[in-house]
């Protein structure tokens, strides 16, 4: 048997460098896209709490009890989206999500005691295209698109 030889630690002096250097944009991607990830849901759980505030709002006054039934008047419409997108029954104040508008809230009656609550906003990450209307390119072709919709709904029994 013979003696083995060791490669000397000179030899492997750059090797560390160079491997990091390799990982390190893969490390990157993983760290920003969970951060991405993180946003994402904080959001949508803003978006369902809102929801659940603004059905809670219209389900305390839709309600009407001379006729047995719910009965959404244009203003109680229209507080109620208020309520989805500043938190109070007027305009007033800034929006619980950056870009929400009372556009993207829905208010409907399900049936003849519930009401329902639908706000549907598109998730705009902060990595790639500024303006959220952009894509990336994909693989074989077909681009792959940035926003992602959150949509929130609640139903509820009118009091």
């Amino acid at each position: 048997m013979g003696l083995h030889s060791f490669k000397r630690p000179q030899a492997q002096q750059g090797v560390a460098l160079v491997e990091f250097t390799l990982v390190l944009p893969l490390l990157l991607l993983l760290l920003l896209s969970l951060g991405e990830f993180g946003r994402m849901l904080y959001q949508y759980n803003v978006l369902l709490q809102a929801s659940r505030d603004a059905d809670r709002f219209v389900a305390s006054q839709a309600w009407d009890s001379t006729l047995g039934t719910i009965s959404l008047s244009s203003t109680l419409l229209d507080q109620t989206k208020n309520v989805a997108v500043y938190g109070v029954p007027s305009a007033a104040g800034s929006a619980v999500v950056s870009g929400l508008t009372t556009a993207n809230v829905a208010v409907s009656a399900v049936g003849t005691d519930h009401v329902r609550v639908t706000i549907t906003y598109n998730f705009c990450p902060v990595i790639g295209s500024g303006n959220c209307g952009g894509a990336i390119p994909g693989f074989f072709g077909s681009q792959i698109a940035l926003s992602i919709p959150l949509v929130a709904t609640t139903v509820m029994r009118a009091l």
